[in-house]
């Protein structure tokens, strides 16, 4: 806690740039937890909540290939500037969702919002390494790792708390705020965002550049476990889907429905502290990947069985210290081992990954969440990420071991 403490006093430019990430997805929950309240009431159904929540995940997976590699090619400051401002455009849309046939607007506007999120999230996470000094990424890999969390748990408790108080539309126009106010944080970073090209060396064209970072993942089997770890807690996802319809089942609304997301981030926010020190021993990284898979499917099939709300909130965020704990101890092993200009494009395949998994876990508990009791999904989900886990181990047993490959500023 100490060096993380240190490294956001020290460093302006890592401040500046993890404040532009706690707006970015701050703004993102104050959004989305009203919005999964708002959509059932206007039209009836669990099926647009669902629907909401797989465009934000579907589009965005779709999309990494390309992004990635433009975070590469391109000013990263500019390409996280021009996403925030895209996305205020995005949720000023959300204004015209006021009855069930304007309910696929929310699709629309949250099908930007993914857009831009697919742009914003590889460049930021290819340009952290280059705000820090060597010795300071491990502890920046676990404040960054907590911007998440933190602000999930701002975010969806203030989104439920302001969106019951003044309704789901204040919450729209605060967002919107926010993001440009994510603009102008990441604007006045000083450092560069990306290691300089060689005179006379143009940057790669897609096509190239995509090639480029399948012949590494092809080559380099330590890295292709690792860009497959953040899958076990998509592929289980799926549970995000009936978290207001748990909240209402146990009498607790929109409120309740809050509470749930903001202790998914109360969780996320801790895993990478309580985890932090397998960052520091090279011997217990893909051990503690697959433990903090394994705790969160079994997280969930806890949730799936627990018959009062108190203990559903407290598996739920033993789940997310196990989720937050993987995505940042698969994050740091990546930056360490993946050079600068190919960082964009393998980040972004983790991130395909990651989403993708989520979409379709999302997508399975859409298509079923009319006809099937909550706790059949919760469990059905827990269930495939404890099987995932230890599928990965058993897959990985050997590559584990492998000698981590040498980065360069290239």
């Amino acid at each position: 806690m100490a060096t993380a403490f240190s490294v956001v006093t020290r460093n302006r430019d890592f401040r500046r740039l993890f404040a532009a990430e706690l707006v970015v997805f701050g703004a993102d929950w104050f959004v989305m937890v009203p919005l999964l309240v708002l959509l059932p009431e206007l039209t009836g159904s669990g099926i647009w909540g669902g629907l909401v929540l797989a465009a934000d995940t579907g589009i965005n997976a779709l999309l990494l290939p390309y992004t990635g590699t433009i975070a590469d090619r391109f000013d990263r400051r500019k390409i996280l500037i021009v996403a925030n401002l895209a996305a205020v455009l995005a949720v000023l849309l959300l204004f015209a969702v006021r009855s069930a046939a304007t309910a696929p607007l929310a699709l629309v506007a949250i099908g930007a919002m993914a857009v831009a999120k697919a742009f914003y999230s590889p460049a930021a996470s290819a340009a952290l390494p280059n705000v820090v000094d060597p010795d300071d990424l491990a502890a920046a890999n676990t404040v960054a790792g907590s911007a998440w969390g933190t602000m999930t748990i701002v975010g969806a408790s203030l989104g439920g708390v302001v969106g019951a108080a003044f309704g789901p539309y204040a919450c729209f126009g605060i967002t919107a705020v926010l993001l440009i106010l994510g603009a102008a944080l990441t604007f006045t970073i000083r450092r560069p965002l990306q290691a300089g090209r060689e005179a006379g060396t143009p940057a790669p064209r897609t096509r190239h550049a995509l090639r480029e970072s399948l012949g590494y993942l092809r080559q380099n089997p330590r890295i292709r476990a690792l860009v497959t770890v953040k899958m076990a807690a998509g592929l289980g996802n799926g549970v995000l889907t009936v978290f207001p319809l748990i909240a209402g089942l146990h009498g607790a609304g929109v409120l309740g429905a809050g509470l749930l997301f903001a202790v998914r981030g109360a969780g996320a926010l801790a895993g990478p502290f309580v985890l932090g020190p397998v960052l520091r021993r090279r011997s217990w990284l893909f051990p503690g990947l697959a433990l903090s898979m394994a705790l969160y499917g079994i997280g969930y099939l806890g949730v799936a069985a627990a018959p009062w709300f108190p203990l559903v909130v407290a598996l739920v965020f033993v789940a997310h210290l196990a989720g937050g704990a993987n995505w940042v101890l698969s994050n740091y092993a990546l930056q360490g081992e993946v050079p600068d200009r190919l960082r964009g494009r393998v980040f972004s395949t983790d991130l395909m990954l990651a989403t993708l998994a989520i979409a379709i876990s999302q997508l399975g508990a859409t298509a079923v969440v009319d006809f099937v009791d909550e706790w059949v999904i919760l469990a059905g989900c827990g269930a495939v990420t404890l099987l995932y886990a230890i599928g990965w181990r058993f897959a990985t047993r050997n590559v584990a071991r492998a000698q981590p490959s040498a980065v360069g500023a290239d």
